[in-house]
């Protein structure tokens, strides 16, 4: 039985998938749904949910669409919270990776500093860095994965400890294949499954990050996002309550989704591991 067949048994994973597919689709139509600025006058301010059937969603207090903002909303947060993970995967892959096959001091120097990033809570250090660089959508990224590789890197500096001292890479050495060949032919196929089931985990905490930079005006301006968006609906809070709790509720399902994703995933490659062995 395949992994994508073990997936499909997992009813979580499923919903996930589903809840992860649709949020996608949003933010792909979201310049057909609501063609134009987000973030442009388009009505009357504080128009109430279907009231208006031009605006379904209603209208913030400047009278922008709040459809438009949840639709281009979702687009920000996958972007930014699928190039941070990718960003923090690939540079803790790396540090693993060679941490592990090479050992020795090599090994400690890399360690050490994965437990200083590990030390300093990741949003307070993506927090100091925008504060520090700037605000920019690849700030923000940047600022997010370097809150998140260390996880991705200890994770995959384990596998590949137990890996290499798997009967099949002392053949590699025997028969004398390079070591570069060997960790990324025989070792890093077999370590990247439990490292690529974290990236999911990663996801939903760089899209909250995003989020509550965003929340606290350090996300990216010129972008609609879900952050700005609850934090636009404060100072309204009692008399447009909508204005906070549409972007909070989509913001919930988001991590929800990439949550139960992570859940099914994981399942699947333990029970691929089991009957593999």
């Amino acid at each position: 039985m395949s992994r994508f067949q073990l997936f499909l048994r997992q009813p979580e994973g499923v919903i996930g998938f589903v809840i992860l597919v649709i949020l996608l689709l949003a933010s792909l139509l979201a310049p057909i749904v609501s063609p134009g600025d987000p973030l442009r006058i388009a009505g009357r301010a504080l128009l109430a949910p279907f009231s208006d059937p031009a605006f379904p969603l209603g209208t913030d207090r400047l009278g922008r669409d709040v459809l438009a903002g949840l639709l281009y909303g979702a687009r920000t947060s996958l972007a930014v919270g699928l190039a941070a993970a990718f960003s923090a995967m690939l540079l803790g892959v790396c540090v693993g990776m060679a941490a592990g096959f090479v050992g020795g001091i090599v090994d400690e120097a890399l360690m050490r500093v994965v437990d200083a990033f590990q030390i300093v809570p990741a949003f307070l250090l993506a927090l100091a860095f925008v504060s520090t660089i700037g605000v920019s959508t690849p700030v923000v990224v940047l600022a997010i994965a370097l809150g998140a590789w260390a996880d991705p890197a200890r994770l995959t500096r384990a596998q590949v400890l137990a890996i290499r001292e798997q009967d099949y890479v002392a053949s590699a050495r025997v028969i004398g294949m390079h070591p570069t060949e060997i960790a990324f032919r025989e070792i890093l196929p077999n370590a990247l499954p439990p490292v690529l089931a974290l990236s999911a985990t990663i996801v939903a905490g760089a899209i909250l990050t995003e989020a509550a930079l965003s929340f606290l005006g350090l996300g990216n301006p010129n972008i609609a996002t879900w952050g700005s968006m609850i934090a636009e609906g404060r100072s309204v809070l009692r008399s447009a309550s909508y204005l906070s709790v549409i972007p909070g509720a989509a913001l919930a399902v988001t991590v929800l989704g990439v949550h139960l994703f992570s859940e099914g995933l994981g399942k699947a490659l333990v029970e691929n591991g089991v009957r593999a062995a």
